[in-house]
């Protein structure tokens, strides 16, 4: 039940012959989540998000020859009859993304690798959206960011089918004195958590190290360091990828920047807490290999935002989307 002075209202009046206004307006708050208590009267928690909303809205309006007056709302009495939240029930557009995602996974085995990609950035995209108006989530929320997770570990293993199995190993702890100037080795045709833990290597591990890049892993050169395949000396153990085995491994679970770039990169792997900027850098990476650029040249251009991605989280600090189980390690 809502409780005195929760809400914020919207009363707006539009001149009539100004459709294009009227359809920009309506457009604008169906966007930002407001119920519809009646035609012209608007309805949202109230928050400063809200109020900010409210505010900008009512200065369009009045700039095409409108009214709009921002009142805050306060119940008179608790009868169950007033009890707004169902004005914010998401519960259908859940279930229409929901029906989506189970649709993407039924066509996947029939398009490009480019084409599944575009199409889960543009159901991530409306999920985004949905839930920065979702103001009193409940399962149906929590359900679809699982089948969302779900459907991006789907795609990774239908296009990379060589994806490494989990091991139940214990963490090792290494020096990186210990692995300077080596070759390191993983499988061709690079995505996410290779392309990330290469680039760790080459920025934190080992600046002089040199890549191998395999096509086949029945014919691994002797004296190479392996990782992110079965059987190599790096790759997933548990829940953890590749790229967080590394920084485990190496001692580098203090700095917060690549604990959060290991949240991206493991949702992108193999799902798990979403991340904001994954459906830009899954792009950036799906449309670098469309070009058909070779591995060298794909990690110097992916390296470069990983490089600015981590300035940001940097200069960020940690956050809480970082995942907290890599300080047990």
């Amino acid at each position: 039940m809502t409780t005195a002075s929760a809400w914020l209202t919207l009363i707006v009046s539009l001149p009539g012959a100004n459709t294009a206004a009227r359809v920009r307006i309506w457009r604008a708050l169906k966007a930002s989540g407001a119920g519809a208590l009646r035609d012209g009267a608007y309805l949202l928690p109230r928050t400063a998000r809200s109020e900010t909303i409210f505010r900008e809205l009512a200065e369009e309006i009045e700039a095409v020859g409108g009214t709009a007056y921002i009142a805050e709302y306060q119940p008179l009495d608790e009868r169950p009859g007033l009890d707004l939240k169902h004005l914010f029930d998401r519960t259908a557009a859940y279930s229409e993304l929901l029906q989506r995602l189970d649709e993407f996974k039924r066509e996947l085995p029939a398009g490009s690798e480019a084409s599944a990609r575009r199409a889960l950035a543009a159901l991530r995209r409306e999920l985004t959206a949905l839930v920065e108006t979702d103001f009193f989530p409940g399962p149906s929320r929590s359900q679809l960011e699982q089948a969302l997770a779900d459907a991006e570990a789907a795609l990774n293993v239908h296009f990379s089918p060589d994806e490494p199995h989990p091991a139940t190993a214990a963490l090792r702890r290494c020096t990186p004195a210990d692995y300077q100037g080596k070759s390191w080795a993983t499988r061709a045709h690079l995505w996410v958590d290779r392309v990330a833990s290469a680039w760790l290597i080459r920025r934190f591990i080992d600046p002089q190290a040199r890549f191998v890049w395999l096509e086949s892993l029945t014919r691994i050169p002797p004296d190479v360091i392996g990782f992110d395949f079965d059987g190599a000396e790096f790759s997933h153990i548990g829940t953890r990828v590749t790229f967080e085995v590394l920084v485990l491994s190496f001692g580098f679970k203090t700095d917060p920047a690549l604990v959060r770039l290991g949240t991206l990169v493991r949702y992108l792997d193999v799902g798990g807490v979403p991340v904001p900027e994954a459906a830009g850098f899954a792009a950036m990476m799906a449309g670098a290999r469309a070009q058909g650029v070779g591995d060298d040249e794909l990690l110097a251009q992916i390296g470069r935002t990983l490089d600015f991605l981590y300035a940001a989280y940097s200069q960020e600090g940690s956050t809480p989307t970082a995942r907290t189980d890599i300080d047990g390690a």
